[in-house]
């Protein structure tokens, strides 16, 4: 049982790491999205005041957790693992992989169910600037995890 328990450390703290970063990146998503309707509703001339803000923000946290979190966990676990392999070859361009890595795993859950399905439930990724501001909660969570990674093993 001993020689397992350093394997089981390391994968124990790569999975933290791992949610983490979907943490971060879900929180920030949402949190655009939540933020951009708002400013729409804003536009429109419809008085929202701070409290209100802050009470459908955690609402749509809580609300979307159920459909758009999974799909965030998925798309950054085949990111970050394709960055992995990756980076055992081209180990020094790991920050710019691993920030491009979560941009484009979180434009591509978009852009996949526009094509796919035709939808796009994240109204703010219906325009080309929401879209990037999603690819920017992407690359947020792809600093995470390698910034805790570094800090957890070292630099390569």
């Amino acid at each position: 049982m001993k020689q397992w328990l350093p394997i089981i450390r390391f994968l124990g703290a790569r999975l933290a790491i791992y949610l983490a970063a979907v943490a971060v990146t879900y929180f920030l998503a949402s949190v655009l999205a939540t933020q951009s309707v708002i400013s729409s509703l804003a536009g429109m001339g419809i008085s929202i005041s701070f409290t209100e803000r802050v009470v459908m923000t955690t609402q749509d946290l809580a609300g979307m957790a159920g459909m758009f979190l999974p799909m965030v966990a998925f798309g950054l676990l085949i990111a970050f693992m394709t960055t992995a392999l990756i980076c055992r070859y081209k180990g020094e361009w790991r920050m710019p992989l691993y920030i491009l890595a979560g941009a484009v795993a979180v434009i591509c859950i978009h852009l996949g169910l526009k094509l796919a399905f035709g939808i796009t439930p994240v109204a703010i990724a219906r325009t080309p600037f929401g879209l990037l501001l999603q690819g920017v909660a992407g690359a947020a969570g792809g600093i995470t995890y390698l910034l805790l990674s570094r800090k957890h093993y070292g630099p390569d």
